[in-house]
């Protein structure tokens, strides 16, 4: 058995042991010196607003959805450019006179569907699972 190669394998493992210990040694120094710069930059930043410096609601309170009806605009079978478009894409349009006849008009396609709705149960009468709205 020939003797003279252990003290350099172990040699060779202490080497490397050493040099996982510097590479770790480094990495921990650099975290700590990121850590370190992002408190010195976070010291010179502006402290955070107070609830005073906050926006309010208004006087009359939440502003509410708006809506509205608006006169129906022919677009050509070709299409518009953007630079044909008027009124920033909304076509110059404008408020419908009559928004009540507008909207009904507008709805009058749909159709409350015939028979009984879902989850009806056995025995029950013809118009029974419609709920309210039968």
């Amino acid at each position: 058995m020939n003797t003279t190669l252990i003290p350099l394998a172990a040699d060779a493992t202490l080497g490397q042991i050493a040099w996982f210990l510097v590479v770790g040694l480094g990495v921990v120094g650099v975290l700590l010196g990121g850590f370190a710069l992002g408190r010195r930059v976070r010291d010179h930043e502006p402290p955070p607003p107070t609830p005073e410096s906050q926006p309010h609601l208004p006087d009359g309170g939440a502003v509410y959805e708006v809506r509205e009806e608006r006169d129906y605009v022919e677009i050509p079978e070709g299409g518009l450019r953007p630079h044909e478009m008027q009124g920033y894409g909304n076509f110059g349009s404008r408020t419908h006179s009559h928004p009540d006849d507008a909207r009904a008009e507008r709805e009058s396609g749909y159709e409350v569907p015939k028979g009984p709705g879902p989850h009806v149960q056995p025995g029950a009468p013809p118009n029974a699972g419609r709920g309210a709205h039968a």
